[in-house]
């Protein structure tokens, strides 16, 4: 039997087919562990799965894709209706389930679902997450930077020993605002260029322990690269 199955972030709906295109029938299931063994145990009971297509294998259905994958199934990446298809048909989650098999069954769909189980699912993980980091670092420091700008004249001259903003930040780090006085802008400015600058550290250090990572990852993982 060929399966299809739309997915979402709480739950997905399976369709069955028969060789002949016959839908066999369509059934919802939670989005968990125990969901993905049901799902599987559901389409099995019909006849031996020759492939199942699911819809955003890359996002809501990848857990799933990894359960059907460990289980022997050929799992096959199918896109999402036309919008043409879904404007005529309506949006229907056991309809969509159906197209993603019927796509599998007709050969309009035969590319095979990321394989997620790897090393190289963990190091695009740990990619984004350092990714995420050097972004937010940089923000803050331009945050720093148009904070500086209107900052009392005695604090910019204090850091104008350093011309870089990462000097700067090295500075703000050690500035000791008077906390029963933050109503004076003065320590009010100190106070916040410290926070950022504590916050540049913090992101800083995250990012280079998930590049410490990603070295010893892509290491094994493409070691002439590393090289």
């Amino acid at each position: 039997m060929i399966g299809g199955i739309d997915c979402h972030a709480d739950f997905h709906v399976a369709a069955a087919l028969d060789p002949l295109g016959r839908l066999l029938g369509t059934e919802s299931f939670p989005a968990t562990c125990a969901g993905y063994r049901s799902t599987h145990g559901w389409l099995a009971s019909f006849d031996p799965i020759a492939a199942v297509g699911v819809e955003s294998a890359g996002s809501y259905g990848a857990a799933l894709v990894r359960s059907l994958t460990q289980q022997g199934c050929r799992v096959i990446e199918v896109n999402q209706p036309h919008p043409h298809t879904r404007a005529r048909r309506g949006k229907d989650d056991a309809i969509d389930a159906e197209a993603a098999a019927r796509k599998v069954l007709s050969g309009e769909a035969t590319a095979a679902a990321t394989d997620t189980t790897g090393i190289v699912e963990a190091i695009r993980q740990l990619s984004i997450a350092r990714n995420s980091a050097v972004k937010a670092r940089t923000a803050a420091l331009c945050q720093l930077g148009d904070l500086l700008v209107t900052a009392p004249a005695a604090l910019r001259e204090q850091l104008d020993t350093r011309r870089a903003l990462e000097g700067k930040a090295a500075v703000c780090v050690r500035l000791r605002p008077d906390t029963g006085r933050l109503a004076d802008p003065a320590q009010a400015a100190k106070a916040a260029l410290r926070s950022l600058a504590q916050r540049i550290n913090q992101l800083g250090a995250e990012a280079a322990e998930l590049e410490r990572h990603l070295d010893k990852l892509v290491a094994v993982a493409a070691p002439a690269d590393a090289a």
